[in-house]
């Protein structure tokens, strides 16, 4: 694949993002424009190893096809290019701009010299392929009588929608939101994935193609204004349930309910709501503005935090994280293909670095408590400094300290889904609160109703909930007609 010494003549160059100081006057994307040369050049470098881990479970959960897009691109032949990223990925446009890329930790390549940049090429193939008018619904040619009721529309609810609407189901999508996309729309902030112009492009062709969406409505058991989903699942063949980890971690410290303490997920998704509807004019939103902000947990959560208050014009901003600093190669215990948990700087830690010259994180450091005033207005928080002792954390006598906040994030991640739609189906959970499915199979102990994603395996990523999203809507199909072709 590629050049057969394009390995070893070519070094890994990434394409930049657009200059911290530039990018943090607006909300737009963070990519500059694909360099095609570029491209081509990194294209080549995909070697043509025996086994090609990139697309393996421990590399890319949809199993992309990435030797096989890497050698078309180096050789300009897009149009192919895209129909092989489509055949695993329903949308790679998602994928190529928020993904981590496990495929770049799994790259053969990355035993010896840097990954090739393969998420780079994914997110090329798919924006030439949408500039070039390749990328056109998927309309089928034959109906089915069945119906489908899809609760979430998120990465896994789409995908199911997509591959279950190409199989001619009838499909419908219900969203409590009043735009489609769940953690795409409203988790992921718009410099890292557009709404308008990536996410609600992506929708219209779902809706050209035939499927329904529904936004606005709750399902729920019928109270309240919400949809009985009881009544969703005598009125459908099969209902499918894609509701995501909602279910934030929280820190219960003394001060915790001090004004000024807040989920991320409610920073970030009140200000790309209040971004889409007036361009933040409204004030519907939690403003960093001139505040002394502090994000607690790492992660991309904790760094879309750091970038969304540092474009508001925070004062200050400092992240803590729990755990030491990572090392900058792979640990002992730590080898490829597994992904490298080495030390990273994320967009928003080189957005800090040039508003403030130094780097946002403080590792190995502990929450005590938040301070506040008489008014019960958070004014700091108090920590200790921690090192690990036999798997537990231990304070350090000596190192607490105060520091100002105005404002603190809590990214600490998710503990599982939101139990309102599930409860009235009488739905069994695993130990962690997660709907109970199994993997490959998907169907819960209800009749008709299955799980997938996030709500079924717990907080995981984009790409695995696309997936899981594709092999759901594969076990509808053969639940509904006997057999399927769907992959």
């Amino acid at each position: 694949m590629g050049k057969p010494t394009g390995f070893i003549e070519f070094p890994r160059n990434a394409a930049p993002y657009r200059p911290p100081e530039e990018r943090l006057l607006d909300f737009n994307e963070i990519y500059t424009d694909h360099d095609i040369e570029r491209l081509n050049t990194q294209g080549a470098r995909c070697m043509d190893c025996g086994i090609p881990f990139c697309q393996s479970e421990e590399g890319c959960p949809v199993h992309n096809l990435i030797p096989e897009w890497n050698d078309l691109v180096f050789r300009d032949q897009w149009r192919d290019a895209l129909d092989r990223l489509h055949k695993t990925n329903n949308f790679p446009e998602f994928t190529g701009r928020v993904c981590p890329a496990p495929c770049e930790g799994a790259c053969v390549l990355g035993i010896t010299d840097p990954a090739v940049t393969i998420k780079n090429i994914e997110m090329a193939i798919i924006d030439r392929g949408f500039a070039e008018g390749w990328v056109t619904p998927n309309t089928p040619s034959v109906r089915s009588d069945k119906k489908v009721a899809i609760v979430g529309s998120g990465p896994a609810g789409l995908a199911a929608a997509d591959q279950l609407n190409k199989a001619g189901h009838n499909v419908t999508v219900y969203e409590r939101a009043d735009r489609v996309g769940g953690l795409l729309m409203y988790g992921i902030p718009n410099m890292k994935l557009a709404k308008n112009d990536v996410v609600e492009r992506r929708v219209q062709l779902m809706r050209d193609a035939g499927i329904e969406f529904v936004t606005n409505t709750e399902v729920a058991d019928g109270d309240n204004g919400s949809i009985a989903v009881d009544a969703l699942r005598s009125t459908n063949d099969a209902v499918l349930l894609t509701t995501g980890a909602t279910v934030p971690r929280d820190l219960p410290i003394p001060g915790r309910e001090l004004s000024g303490v807040h989920f991320a997920m409610d920073f970030l998704s009140a200000n790309t709501k209040s971004l889409l509807d007036s361009d933040l004019q409204d004030q519907a939103h939690i403003s960093a503005k001139d505040k002394n902000v502090i994000v607690i947990g790492g992660g991309d959560t904790g760094t879309d935090c750091i970038g969304t208050s540092l474009r508001h014009g925070c004062k200050s901003l400092v992240n803590f994280e729990l755990f030491p600093q990572p090392p900058e190669d792979r640990a002992a215990n730590n080898p490829w293909p597994t992904w490298p948990k080495i030390f990273r700087v994320d967009y928003g830690h080189e957005e800090a670095r040039a508003r403030q010259g130094e780097d946002p994180r403080v590792y190995s450091v502990s929450s005590l408590c938040f301070i506040g005033d008489d008014n019960g207005q958070l004014t700091g928080v108090r920590t200790v400094e921690v090192v690990m002792q036999d798997g537990k954390f231990e304070n350090v006598p000596g190192t607490e300290k105060d520091w100002p906040a105005d404002l603190v994030f809590l990214a600490m991640g998710f503990l599982g889904p939101e139990h309102a739609v599930s409860d009235p189906l009488g739905l069994d959970y695993d130990a962690r609160s997660n709907y109970q499915a199994e993997y490959g199979r998907y169907t819960t102990n209800v009749e008709k109703v299955f799980a997938a994603g996030d709500c079924r395996r717990g907080q995981s990523l984009v790409v695995r909930a696309i997936n899981e999203g594709r092999e759901a809507a594969r076990e509808i199909d053969r639940f509904l007609m006997g057999t399927t072709e769907l992959p």
